[in-house]
């Protein structure tokens, strides 16, 4: 039996590069770190092939000629196949130049949220709670844009992040880009090790 390889706690994703000779009709622009930002146009044509695959989108963005998809399982635990990453990476790139939605060339990359998981959907904030978490806001609050420091809660729309022993309350609209902090461990280095030694 063949093992399936996961691109949850890693940084593997699956990236193809497209080239489009004719003119974009959609060109897709705009710059995502939340689920909420994502350009209508870009989430209508992402989100369907995502479901279609059994999958939620998290997030996704254009940053220059290079088209970020960060996709999760509907249970949240982060473990989506590699070869699914590769499934839904085609299928999308078959699905913008069917609708020249990017002129020229282009870098599509599809990936699991990983260790230190984006937080773009509210959901991503109460799964995280009890855990460190970055969180920088679009404006200031309490003088301040970034923040680090215990996930307490996520209730009504608003964060509570306990920074420095101090509470501070982020409402989620304000949140321009949020991760999970993963600690490693001595069972993590331990594995390292022991995969390294089997690859020798």
């Amino acid at each position: 039996m063949v093992g399936r390889r996961w691109a949850r706690g890693s940084p593997f994703f699956f990236r193809s590069r497209h080239v489009r000779t004719s003119p974009s009709k959609l060109f897709i622009a705009g710059y995502a770190s939340t689920y909420h930002d994502i350009p209508e146009s870009l989430r209508a044509l992402i989100e369907p092939v995502v479901a279609d695959h059994g999958f939620e989108l998290v997030t996704a963005e254009l940053a220059g000629k290079v088209v970020r998809v960060v996709i999760d399982t509907r249970d949240g635990d982060g473990r989506v196949p590699i070869d699914e990453c590769a499934a839904v990476s085609r299928e999308l790139g078959s699905c913008f130049d069917a609708e020249s939605a990017m002129p020229g060339a282009y870098t599509l990359e599809v990936s699991s949220p990983g260790l230190d998981r984006v937080l773009a959907r509210e959901k991503d904030f109460s799964a995280a709670c009890g855990r460190e978490v970055k969180i920088e806001t679009r404006r200031p609050i309490d003088g301040r844009r970034r923040f680090r420091g215990e996930l307490v809660a996520f209730e009504g729309g608003r964060a509570q992040v306990r920074v420095d022993g101090k509470p501070i309350e982020i409402p989620f609209a304000e949140v321009s880009k949020a991760n999970q902090i993963y600690h490693f461990t001595s069972a993590d280095f331990a594995k390292k090790t022991r995969n390294s030694g089997e690859a020798r």
